[in-house]
């Protein structure tokens, strides 16, 4: 039988308290307890923006590894019309979750549930270097992290999950990300071209926002370069954490 412990995470006062998450223990079953635990919660997913949705606030959260073991969380707030840092945070601590593809969450979260806790400024979206809906089971690190603290959430990886065709040359084009699904191929996000005649990103929802709102943010963030402040900004203080010590 699978068993299952209850880790106390962090709680972030604009958005009320944070449930425990059910976090698989670091034995044996902790792969199955992981990928039940996503099952799971995938079932939460909201796809959809609400009407009233602002964005005045964007956290961009990254994990860096000084070891196999020692991870940092990073999370960066910025003013989502000016692109000014508000407030950042690097919170260091260890993991013994293995390195799994798909379960990547398991190792990153409570890293950066903990920075996020300690930002001063409260974001209205999260953005993750890495996958929501384009995952395997539908629910990856910007999913989890939505899920869990109730906090839109975008998923954007520089790396795709899935098959697209090349957009347009020109910024803001875009192509439909897709998987294999149950009824045949899934649209699970799109590939972004976000500057004329760079590679593109790949955006996906994470939960709480609809995919046109995604790309449209994820656009803003970016005005100079392919990667979004958010992540160009996440990317530079963990690559700083892993070479330091």
């Amino acid at each position: 039988m699978t068993s299952a412990t209850t880790y106390s995470l962090p709680t972030t006062a604009r958005h009320g308290t944070l449930s425990p998450v059910e976090w698989p223990r670091t034995d044996d079953p902790r792969i199955d307890a992981a990928v039940a635990t996503q099952e799971r919660l995938r079932t939460q997913v909201i796809t959809t923006s609400a009407p009233d949705l602002r964005i005045d606030t964007v956290a961009g959260l990254d994990v860096g590894y000084r070891s196999n073991d020692t991870v940092a969380g990073v999370c960066v707030v910025f003013d989502a019309k000016t692109l000014v840092v508000l407030d950042e945070v690097v919170v260091e601590d260890t993991t013994d979750f293995p390195y799994i593809a798909g379960l990547f969450a398991f190792r990153e979260m409570p890293v950066l549930l903990r920075a996020l806790d300690q930002v001063t400024v409260a974001p209205d979206l999260l953005v993750a270097d890495g996958q929501g809906l384009a995952h395997p089971r539908r629910f990856g690190l910007a999913c989890h992290l939505g899920v869990h603290t109730g906090i839109p959430s975008i998923g954007v990886a520089k790396n795709a999950m899935g098959a697209f065709e090349q957009p347009g040359h020109t910024r803001g084009s875009m192509s439909d990300l897709v998987m294999d699904g149950d009824n045949g191929d899934e649209v699970v996000g799109r590939a972004l071209r976000t500057q004329d005649g760079v590679k593109p990103v790949f955006v996906s929802v994470g939960h709480k926002i609809d995919l046109d709102r995604a790309c449209a943010e994820v656009l803003r963030l970016a005005p100079r370069y392919r990667l979004p402040e958010t992540t160009r900004r996440a990317d530079t203080l963990t690559k700083q954490v892993a070479s330091s010590g």
